[in-house]
């Protein structure tokens, strides 16, 4: 059973324990199974750790996320051309839950702004996504296996609280992903605020939007079970497989300072207007920082 936020003095400034019987619209929130978590220190102790392999409880070997940083490297470095601000922002240690834009048909941000923390940081980040991902066969576990799993407050508290971990979330969760082209760096609706529950550290994307940019959707999405069905400017000429070929954008990632809220930690009941409000104030200084990145670059493929 996942902690409750009472029990610790250190716990985030929102409680998450009613979360679970509330319906909430943005990814945090949004996951319908969890995770197996052990229910005990003694489980996690590695002298009693059954396991063979180098997986860990939430499915991430660093085995494989190690080939997929030296696979992808490459493309961060040369294809994407990633540069960092604010990378001082992010703690060496301890907990932080990122919060960043999210865009693209296939959104190269995730893999980006993970690739890039663990290796400039060397620190791990393990990335919520839609448990859409999950299901899909062989994706889903090599998606598990590089560090994702649903997007789930008790899981999000348990990384962060219990072991604190870097923990990368998407708050416009499919409303992003799924922006036409006309529609790029104008931020999608932050849910009902799953987030604020913890102290987090804002990140400002730019050039996920021009890496799989959609140009129109197709309908029909949901008779196939899939989000939304895309037609990227790679589809036109590849075909249905081209849009998983991202364009080669230069990415510019801004670490905002971290984000604290003025009320007391461990209240049993937080306001639900306090909540958004501090679901706003995010989603206000992200894109603050995105209009200032877009009107500052040369253009969309040099940066």
């Amino acid at each position: 059973m996942a902690e409750r936020p009472g029990d610790r003095p250190e716990a985030p400034v929102v409680s998450l324990a009613e979360k679970r019987h509330q319906h909430v619209d943005d990814p945090l929130t949004a996951g319908r199974e969890l995770v197996h978590v052990p229910t005990t220190e003694k489980a996690m102790a590695p002298d009693d750790d059954p396991r063979l392999g180098d997986v860990d409880e939430w499915g991430r070997s660093e085995r494989m996320r190690g080939l997929v940083r030296r696979a992808f490297d490459p493309v961060y470095r040369h294809y994407f051309r990633a540069e960092w601000e604010g990378l001082e922002h992010i703690p060496t240690d301890g907990g932080a839950l990122l919060v960043a834009n999210h865009a693209g048909a296939v959104p190269s941000d995730a893999p980006v702004i993970m690739h890039g923390i663990e290796t400039e940081l060397e620190r791990p980040v393990y990335g919520l996504a839609d448990n859409f991902f999950r299901k899909i066969p062989v994706v889903g576990t090599l998606w598990s296996r590089a560090g994702g799993l649903p997007a789930h407050p008790d899981n999000a508290y348990r990384l962060l609280n219990g072991q604190g971990q870097l923990v990368l979330v998407f708050p416009e969760g499919v409303k992003g992903t799924s922006k036409t082209i006309a529609n790029r760096y104008k931020l999608a609706r932050f849910g009902r605020g799953g987030f604020v529950e913890i102290a987090m550290r804002a990140v400002a994307v730019m050039g996920n939007e021009e890496a799989n940019p959609i140009l129109w959707r197709l309908p029909g999405a949901k008779m196939l079970g899939v989000p939304y069905l895309p037609v990227t400017p790679q589809s036109l000429v590849l075909g249905p497989l081209g849009t998983l070929v991202p364009l080669p954008a230069k990415f510019k990632l801004r670490v905002l300072p971290p984000v604290t809220f003025d009320v007391p930690p461990s209240q049993h009941r937080y306001s639900r207007t306090r909540i958004m409000d501090g679901s706003q104030e995010i989603q206000g200084k992200i894109q603050e920082a995105l209009y200032e990145m877009v009107a500052e670059r040369r253009n969309w493929w040099g940066g």
